[in-house]
């Protein structure tokens, strides 16, 4: 039956609800019957893809409409199309059936599926026997869709898509297109508005800024050398291996010549040497992802899926990763699954309706960053958010995700003032959405990923952030300890002679440090926004903010817990950081500088040769308190310990007054080698210290307290 006029005009203008009713190939009582729109032909014949003429169609329309029967059953169609004496092949992608199966739309609706990424967004597939792109979105409330692009001239009339009732997934097989073609998805909401033309959520690429369409590629990279490094984190607990992390601004660690940003490739080649010569084991990159304003650091993303392209082509980001795991370095990413920018071209009011977010702003808007939050309770939602994890475990071989802003999504008040937020059902200010769904994303990772690591930064006191779901946690492997972070700063900040007073903010620490698997952040967050630089926070004059730096870091690398240190703090930076400009090389050349760049580099290899300083990290037997008390000093000491090896000591005089024969308590007599002395003239210290060990008798040794330093002794024996 022939269609009406209104029909066809539909058809012709990209508008009918259903146009593979209409278009391809149908069979019925009198033969199988073909339709297609091929603009600017005037005469085309049917062939089947092995190049078998199926016979002619005629024109039944001016706008470009074809029809006709065709010879055998329905098949995949390819049209020689003519005008003059012009000839061309179009592949009609009406003619070929559904990429999507009954099994993806019962998981899709679900909210169960686990590999939405090898269906949704653009794929470049063999399907039925042609070669293309299948696109795949999840529009639920559109009337239509069309996908639109550089290879229809961003034309929605020409390729509208096929909606899956049950799922609201819209889809669409494109013969012929290969990689690298950018397009975008024209959707028409509910109420017949037109909305901006939406990036994919799924894309695995996009153009760089300013531009924002969404790319065709493979995401990842087909063969992989890192085979040695995932067997090992597969194999041990990480909570009893050495972690020590440098966090990483790609965009600004440094830049080219030209102050352009470094490709993955030549970031690989400068980056991750550097890293091993420093000895950390990890390098945490803020959010790689592709995001639009580059002051935002990437924290407000608009392609969770997409490496950001100011670095080059994503699979330069997967042989950066392969690389790092190559040289036996991890690869943390910072993820942003707590809220999203407004931009138009990305999630907000996706299909015309809140979609990813929610429709009252009181649940869906965020105050501090102006972005949507993700609506955790849709069931799609979370499943888009869980499979992102794995997406980048999966096909980048990721070793880690630090989770943005958890506090933020735990709680409905976050930042909001009595009558700005809406409670739970119980009357409460937890969100249990947000906490099932980091629940989800834990067990998900952990299951698919044997070595993974998940890392909340998590700035409240929510209990068993880090203990397993099965034992009510929210299932991380650690948490960012922010109390260490903001106590011992606001101690080296303050002037020594003070110091006394405040003897608390540094072992109050040492109360909680083990209620959770903790990370000690010393991060970006705490050298911007006229925080300054870590050593312009240290008190003093320059020599002594020096030594108070070096004193701090030694600390930290003897205290409980994982180490962070933010990119260009290893050579105390004096500028605070800004992600328009590289890290202030220069200042290497300077003996200070360099000095306690050594300094972190000797502190990653004692941290990660000597198990007594990292085996037992996350746990109450491998810390014992030597000195606690000795507030009119300022001096703290303890001993780091751990089964079968031999144990640490860890002393700190926090003030410049040198002390002479200092009685240090220590449990074992004999003979303690001086492995650290933060104030060695090759730190560019004062260089006093003991003479490369002390000696303990009677569970007493007598010590020499450098000005502002901190001391480690392990024990040889008797």
């Amino acid at each position: 039956m022939k269609p009406g006029q209104a029909a066809i005009a539909a058809l012709l203008d990209g508008a009918h609800a259903d146009p593979f009713s209409l278009l391809g190939a149908h069979e019925g009582p009198k033969g199988t019957f073909a339709r297609a729109i091929l603009p600017g032909a005037v005469e085309a014949e049917a062939h089947s893809l092995a190049g078998v003429s199926l016979g002619t169609l005629a024109q039944s329309h001016p706008g470009g409409l074809f029809e006709g029967f065709i010879t055998g059953p329905r098949q995949p169609l390819r049209y020689r199309c003519r005008a003059g004496e012009q000839t061309w092949w179009v592949t009609d992608p009406y003619s070929f059936g559904p990429v999507l199966g009954p099994m993806d739309d019962y998981l899709i609706a679900e909210g169960s599926h686990l590999r939405l990424f090898d269906k949704l967004g653009a794929h470049l597939i063999t399907h039925e026997g042609a070669q293309g792109v299948h696109f795949a979105v999840w529009a639920p409330n559109a009337q239509l869709v069309s996908v639109v692009g550089d290879f229809n001239d961003w034309d929605h009339r020409r390729h509208p898509m096929r909606r899956r009732a049950d799922t609201g997934v819209w889809e669409l097989f494109l013969p012929d297109l290969g990689e690298w073609r950018a397009y975008k998805y024209r959707i028409v909401g509910p109420d017949g508005t037109v909305q901006p033309l939406k990036a994919d959520p799924f894309a695995f690429a996009a153009e760089l800024r300013p531009k924002t369409a969404s790319l065709t590629i493979n995401p990842g990279k087909p063969r992989w050398g890192d085979e040695a490094h995932r067997a090992h984190w597969a194999s041990v607990d990480p909570r009893r291996q050495p972690i020590a992390i440098y966090e990483v601004h790609a965009g600004s660690w440094d830049r080219d010549a030209g102050d352009w940003f470094l490709s993955w490739d030549r970031l690989a080649d400068e980056l991750i040497p550097y890293v091993v010569e420093l000895g950390f084991t990890h390098i945490e990159f803020l959010p790689v992802t592709e995001h639009p304003y580059d002051p935002s650091w990437g924290y407000q993303t608009t392609g969770l899926f997409a490496p950001t392209a100011r670095h080059g082509d994503p699979e330069g980001f997967a042989r950066f990763v392969d690389g790092a795991h190559r040289a036996g370095i991890g690869v943390l990413l910072d993820w942003v699954p707590a809220h999203f920018p407004t931009d138009a071209h990305g999630l907000s009011r996706f299909d015309g309706t809140a979609l990813y977010e929610h429709e009252d702003p009181r649940l869906g808007f965020h105050p501090d960053w102006n972005t949507a939050i993700y609506n955790f309770g849709r069931r799609e939602v979370a499943s888009f958010l869980v499979n992102n994890a794995l997406f980048w475990a999966e096909r980048y071989h990721i070793d880690g995700l630090r989770v943005d802003a958890v506090a933020s999504m735990l709680y409905r008040d976050y930042s909001r003032a009595a009558g700005e937020w809406i409670p739970n059902a119980e009357g409460g200010r937890e969100n249990w959405e947000a906490v099932e769904f980091l629940r989800a994303m834990n067990k998900a990772v952990y299951a698919s990923t044997p070595g993974i690591l998940t890392i909340a930064e998590e700035s409240t006191s929510w209990p068993g952030v880090s203990q397993p779901v099965h034992e009510g946690g929210l299932g991380f492997g650690f948490k960012w300890n922010m109390g260490f972070m903001h106590d011992t700063l606001k101690y080296m900040a303050r002037d020594p002679i003070h110091r006394r007073h405040h003897h608390d903010e540094i072992t109050f620490g040492l109360v909680y440090a083990f209620s959770e698997n903790f990370v000690l952040p010393l991060s970006h967050d705490e050298v911007v926004h006229g925080k300054g630089s870590l050593l312009g926070k240290m008190s003093g004059d320059d020599w002594q903010k020096f030594a108070n730096l070096r004193a701090y870091y030694g600390l930290m690398w003897g205290y409980p817990g994982k180490k962070l240190l933010f990119m260009g703090q290893e050579f105390a930076q004096r500028r605070e950081w800004s992600e328009a400009r590289a890290l202030d090389w220069d200042l290497r050349r300077a003996p200070a500088h360099e000095g306690v760049r050594t300094l972190v580099r000797d502190l990653n290899r004692l941290y990660r040769d000597l198990p007594a300083l990292h085996a037992r990290d996350c746990e109450p037997d491998g810390f014992a308190w030597l000195v606690v008390d000795d507030a009119a000093q300022s001096v703290f000491a303890w001993l780091r310990k751990a089964p079968g090896a031999r144990p640490v000591a860890v002393i700190s005089n926090m003030t410049p007054a040198v002390r002479e024969t200092y009685r240090l308590p220590l449990p074992h007599d004999g003979r303690w080698r001086e492995v650290l002395n933060s104030d060695a003239e090759i730190y560019g210290g004062s260089g006093i210290g003991n003479l490369g060990a002390i000696d303990a008798a009677d569970g007493v040794a007598l010590v020499t307290l450098p000005p502002l330093a901190t001391l480690m002794f392990e024990w040889t024996g008797p």
